[in-house]
């Protein structure tokens, strides 16, 4: 490629008419600069001034921008600009490209928006080292699937304008015909169904829930503002938004104040008063939920990208509470978020409504940059495109190992699409990490030619000696090798690092074909591939919940380590577990789950003070029974349970008690487990219980104590 030549610039004429006829058509386009770096940035600087920029980003070093007017940000921050408008974007793909960031960045774009991405040539992007791999634990060697299809799709698209300045060629890029009425943004059909939605909903009855789903650009956040501005105006005096960041709800606090107009009273940061004194506020979810003030209405916008268990608190926590999410997104898969939170949604609050917006309001439906950032990222992956088994008749079930770097397109959608739909949050940088990782060993379940079931694993430990004594000590950390390291810093296990392990990463089995026992196949077919490749132990790590510790005990692996923080994804504690396959994956498995077990009655209520009965109780019967009760501990249980002794003096060998073999699995299904849990297990104070209506008062739910105590005594296994 030759040096840019002194007449080598930028026909800005042509470049402000695509400009203007881009947005007169509603369409956006990506324009991939190709080659030299320093070529392209020359280009870009001549180009820019011209062009029409009301928000503009760029992502590179600061002191390197092509353009005064545009915002500098990390690729990483891109998250904050969800809900946003943007009108130009340069990113400079030589300083790293997560595939999340960009994404998001994309949806912000508005109709008539230039995306110039700065690359290498097509060719040399299956080789590419992305600066951003190292944060991942990819590394650089060999090819890079990921990149190499996007090189393919990017070839030829409609939606890409490639341009290489100092070529020998660089031409002007073609005019779309202006069309006779142009594209102009305005409140859709859709948009106003849900503004009428959300009113009824916010002056209605209580506990029925609005969700609102829709794929990026569909204008949610604008409706959500016009509802509150007509709810305020309707007499609601407090309505408060919640989101993962502030500035996730400024489109919507613009639509609001637009709304709102004359009628507005003080208008500050976060906050809109009215006239006549009602209120929009914007609150954060985990201070909304330790404050809980008092509203008529609570709105969350951008829900996926919230944990669970906060959105369950916000459901219950108020009268009035709307949610909206994106379903096809880069903020962490919205349908995973729709199907479960449906289940909250379903035990809770029976009578919630649910909306979809269809329409896009930032660009045109024939908008080509769009459909193009879907495929590359397969944001629309769809699983049910892998029917199950009430579809696929009666073949055979075959499990076999599977490349999805060598699959095509649609075969690849419907798998990742399973994952997107089994986990609450998959992203495109799970697309990337799942095609490009050569750890990765990955399985698939078929009947037919149809996709029922997704394995995906990683190889991990088999750190020398030295290195594993470091990361033990906590002076060295390794990119990966999530669960080995783990083991070896937290369970205080380097061997657990010597080792080699396969970790199960995702599992994902299609919705018709739950139940059968595909996920327990997938999960043999792993294990024996541990086996035959001479490899210690298999694995796994995930936000713990009762049923998923449900479906790996039957899959043979129990709990080796509960971590100490809640997950942000997800707002659960990481449970891990594994199953030896070799002997000193066996040894492993069997010293870490005994010192787990000695330890697990001093952890449990200074660390997981909150966490739910029922997986507490699980955990507890998963580990090795402790110390059988001796003669004294069993007269001290009798006069608990008989006479007067009291509570406090006992709680020690009713802790004990829980451990030995059988007592949990009885309490499991028992009346007093949740009591037994937060008041003997967890260390709750009998005021916190009395609060939480566990029991009228300590006398109580120390007789109630009694009397299961008295039956455990009598009947309890063990004993």
């Amino acid at each position: 490629m030759s040096h840019p030549r002194p007449d080598d610039t930028p026909d800005t004429t042509a470049w402000c008419a695509l400009q203007a006829s881009l947005a007169a058509r509603g369409e956006r386009r990506l324009v991939l600069l190709e080659g030299d770096r320093e070529n392209n940035l020359r280009w870009l600087s001549g180009l820019l001034p011209d062009l029409e920029i009301h928000t503009g980003i760029w992502t590179g070093p600061a002191d390197q921008s092509p353009d005064p007017r545009l915002t500098g940000i990390l690729p990483t921050e891109a998250r904050k600009w969800l809900g946003r408008e943007v009108s130009t974007i340069v990113w400079d793909g030589w300083q790293g490209n997560p595939p999340d960031a960009f994404a998001a960045l994309s949806g912000a774009l508005t109709a008539g928006g230039l995306l110039f991405w700065l690359m290498p040539p097509l060719e040399e992007w299956p080789r590419f080292a992305d600066p951003d791999y190292p944060r991942t634990g990819l590394d650089h060697g060999g090819k890079h699937p990921f990149a190499a299809r996007m090189a393919d799709i990017l070839a030829d698209h409609e939606a890409v304008i490639r341009i290489a300045p100092g070529s020998a060629d660089t031409p002007s890029p073609a005019i779309p015909q202006v069309p006779e009425q142009s594209f102009r943004i305005a409140t859709t059909r859709d948009q106003e169904q849900l503004i009428q939605r959300l009113v009824r909903f916010g002056m209605g009855r209580r506990r029925r829930p609005v969700v609102v789903t829709a794929d990026r650009g569909r204008g949610k956040s604008a409706a959500l503002g016009m509802a509150a501005a007509e709810l305020l105006k309707k007499g609601r005096q407090e309505v408060v938004v919640t989101a993962p960041l502030q500035q996730n709800v400024d489109t919507l606090f613009s639509h609001a104040r637009e709304a709102l107009a004359d009628q507005l009273e003080q208008v500050s940061a976060g906050t809109l008063t009215t006239r006549s004194g009602g209120r929009l506020r914007y609150v954060p979810v985990r201070e909304l939920l330790a404050v809980r003030p008092e509203a008529e209405v609570v709105l969350v916008d951008e829900a996926a990208a919230l944990p669970a268990p906060l959105l369950k608190s916000v459901l219950l926590g108020w009268p009035r509470v709307a949610f909206a999410t994106t379903v096809h997104g880069y903020e962490g898969a919205g349908r995973g978020f729709a199907i479960r939170f449906r289940q909250v949604l379903e035990q809770s609050t029976p009578h919630w409504q649910s909306v979809t917006l269809t329409e896009p309001v930032r660009w045109a439906v024939s908008d080509p940059l769009e459909a193009l950032i879907s495929r590359i990222f397969l944001l629309a992956a769809d699983g049910s495109g892998s029917a199950g088994t009430k579809q696929s008749g009666t073949g055979k079930l075959v499990i076999e190992p599977w490349q999805p770097a060598a699959a095509g397109d649609e075969a690849l959608s419907n798998a990742f699409g399973l994952l997107v739909d089994a986990h609450y949050r998959t992203s495109p940088a799970d697309l990337r990490q799942w095609l490009d990782d050569p750890a990765a060993r990955s399985w698939r379940a078929r009947i037919g030619d149809r996709t029922v079931g997704i394995l995906w694993c990683a190889l991990e430990g088999g750190l020398s000696p030295e290195l594993a004594e470091q990361v033990s000590l906590g002076t060295r950390r390794v990119r990966g090798h999530l669960l080995p390291q783990s083991l070896a810093s937290h369970s205080g296990y380097p061997e657990a690092a010597v080792l080699n392990g396969l970790r199960v990463v995702r599992i994902a089995v299609s919705d018709a074909a739950r139940r059968s026992g595909i996920g327990r196949s997938l999960v043999e077919a792993a294990r024996a591939y541990t086996a035959e490749q001479g490899i210690d132990y298999l694995g796994t790590s995930f936000g713990g919940s009762a049923d998923l510790l449900a479906f790996w005990q039957t899959c043979g692996l129990h709990v080796v380590r509960m971590g100490l923080q809640q997950e942000a994804s997800s707002g659960e504690y990481p449970l891990q577990m594994i199953k030896g396959v070799s002997q000193p994956g066996l040894e492993l498995e069997e010293r870490i789950r005994n010192r787990l077990a000695g330890h697990w009655l001093t952890l449990v209520p200074d660390n997981w003070p909150g966490l739910e009965p029922d997986l507490l109780a699980d955990i507890t019967a998963d580990l090795p029974p402790e110390l059988a009760l001796d003669g004294d501990d069993l007269r001290d249980l009798w006069n608990f349970a008989n006479g007067h002794r009291g509570f406090q003096v006992t709680v020690p060998v009713l802790r004990k008690l829980s451990q030995r073999p059988g007592i949990m699995a009885r309490l499991k299904g028992h009346e007093e487990l949740v009591l037994w849990c937060r008041g003997v297990l967890q260390g709750r104070p009998w005021s916190s219980l009395q609060a939480d209506r566990l029991c009228r008062g300590q006398k109580e739910g120390e007789d109630r104590l009694r009397k299961l105590v008295r039956d455990l005594v009598k009947d309890g296994p063990g004993l």
